[in-house]
């Protein structure tokens, strides 16, 4: 029996690495497939789901979500990943940044926690590098709603865990009413106000000025919050403030054009695919502007079958803008894809329109 098993286990383990292995590793790639499996320099789809993008020294680092076999693969049982690219085609698996925890189930981040949308930037004062990720304690399903901070000395890692928090416990936002203030049932921005307000989907911008901004799903995800981080990028400095009251949106990405701050994201239905929704800004503070749904063509609906992650502003290459996005497979999690697009400008709006495979070369056009 024991032997059997044995079998039964190598079988396993042989099929579920060669169904994400389809490319070899000496064949490199020259081009993005949007949906479709991505080989890393080892032959194996890439493992870093709901990321983002740090450029560093030249190399672009890619963080995410390290997913594992089944639906409970949707916790974290390992980690956030990272890996390095230098044409942003091929990616090379650095390993494990920010472990899990595996021998004190009551730590922050233990074993089968969850752990979202990491994303990492560099602090040129401190020399440090920051992460930020969306915290759900262990066996506490999404009532946590929490951001978790790492931190570490090498791009790679391995980070070290500093702490979780709700954001801005005690601080009105700047654009608050005094009805915001009211108690009430349905009133969650006063509810939280004490303990903080809660941070689930995120993603982080630090602007030209090197100011790093926090930007969460709050109020049950009903509002964003856009919140400023203290010089070291390590805790909210103490002002935010709140945009598309009531939108209930999640997924958020902020990238900046011609002086305009510009917003992507999407509405909250789970794991199921909805319209992105963009908007735009003078300032990052507001007054937002809504501007619809970015995306053309067809599966318009549903983002083409994805939800936004993070926008890459490409170095050296102003105006140039790649939208990432994950294509979620909640049934078997380490089956996500990825979806990659480039931003068009069309009337200041940005547009997104579905390619099966492109490169670089789009951007060969821009000024």
């Amino acid at each position: 029996m024991r032997r059997m098993l044995s079998g039964i286990l190598v079988f396993v383990c042989f099929f579920t690495f060669n169904a994400f292995a389809a490319e070899s590793p000496a064949a490199p790639l020259k081009s993005f497939r949007p949906g479709e499996i991505w080989p890393d320099t080892d032959g194996v789809h890439i493992n870093a789901h709901g990321g983002g993008i740090l450029v560093h020294e030249n190399t672009y680092y890619w963080f995410g979500e390290h997913k594992t076999e089944g639906r409970r693969g949707n916790n974290a049982w390992v980690g956030v990943r990272c890996y390095s690219s230098k044409d942003l085609y091929n990616w090379k698996n650095e390993g494990v940044a920010l472990s899990v925890v595996r021998d004190d189930p009551s730590h922050d981040i233990a074993a089968g926690c969850i752990i979202e949308r990491p994303k990492v930037i560099y602090n040129a004062k401190t020399g440090k590098f920051v992460m930020w990720f969306h915290l759900e304690l262990r066996g506490k399903g999404y009532t946590a709603a929490r951001a978790g901070v790492a931190v570490a000395d090498k791009v790679t890692g391995p980070y070290q865990y500093l702490y979780s928090l709700r954001p801005n416990a005690g601080v009105w936002p700047e654009n608050v009413t005094d009805e915001d203030k009211q108690p009430g049932k349905d009133n969650f921005l006063a509810r939280d106000f004490e303990g903080g307000q809660m941070s689930r989907d995120m993603t982080l911008f630090v602007d030209d000025d090197g100011k790093a901004y926090h930007i969460y799903s709050a109020e049950e995800n009903y509002t964003l919050n856009i919140s400023l981080l203290t010089d070291d990028y390590l805790k909210p400095a103490g002002k935010y403030v709140r945009v598309f009251p009531r939108g209930h949106m999640e997924a958020p990405t902020i990238f900046k054009h011609n002086g305009l701050y510009y917003f992507i994201g999407s509405e909250c239905t789970g794991w199921n695919p909805n319209p992105a929704h963009s908007a735009v800004a003078k300032s990052i503070w507001g007054p937002w502007k809504e501007l619809g749904n970015p995306c053309q063509g067809e599966k318009t609906e549903t983002t083409f079958d994805s939800q936004s992650t993070y926008v890459l502003p490409l170095p050296n290459k102003p105006g140039c803008f790649i939208f990432m996005a994950d294509r979620w497979r909640p049934q078997n999690a380490i089956d996500g894809r990825y979806v990659w697009l480039p931003i068009e400008f069309e009337n200041n709006r940005p547009i997104l329109r579905w390619r099966d495979e492109w490169d670089l070369s789009v951007f060969d056009s821009k000024p």
